[in-house]
């Protein structure tokens, strides 16, 4: 059913429950994983500003990646990095050249309240991706 699946990570409270949600699912059904960070900058007076976590993307995908390969998943890391306003297309992007069957991620990540204003990042990629997301709380 889900063969392959593709978990978005921002270093957020939600998105750490997405890992575990995910190693669940990918063991129930033998799911090779794909796991996502985007890292939003600015160019300010230039030079790049990094609107990340304080977490190095690196950091975040590694740990990630090392909880699957402790159960046995197979799984690849891949890292984004964007400017401001352009993650939820390049979930949708990732998802769609890893031929993902579907996307878990936090339903409120690191732009909470940003996300109030703007839609978020979550709704977005509900409305765009061709693919069922599982949003996690």
């Amino acid at each position: 059913m889900f063969d392959r699946i593709l978990v978005a990570v921002d270093g957020s409270p939600k998105s750490e429950k997405t890992i575990a949600v995910a190693l669940d699912l990918a063991r129930r059904y033998g799911s090779a994983v794909t796991v996502v960070h985007v890292r939003e900058h600015e160019r300010y007076e230039g030079s790049d500003v990094d609107l990340g976590p304080p977490i190095p993307a690196e950091d975040l995908v590694n740990d990630a990646l090392a909880e699957f390969s402790q159960a046995g998943i197979d799984a690849r890391g891949e890292i984004r990095r964007v400017s401001s306003g352009s993650t939820p297309e390049q979930i949708v992007e990732v998802a769609g050249q890893s031929r993902a069957d579907l996307i878990i991620m936090g339903s409120r990540g690191m732009t909470e309240w940003k996300s109030l204003l703007l839609g978020g990042v979550a709704t977005k990629v509900v409305h765009q991706a061709e693919c069922p997301i599982l949003l996690v709380r």
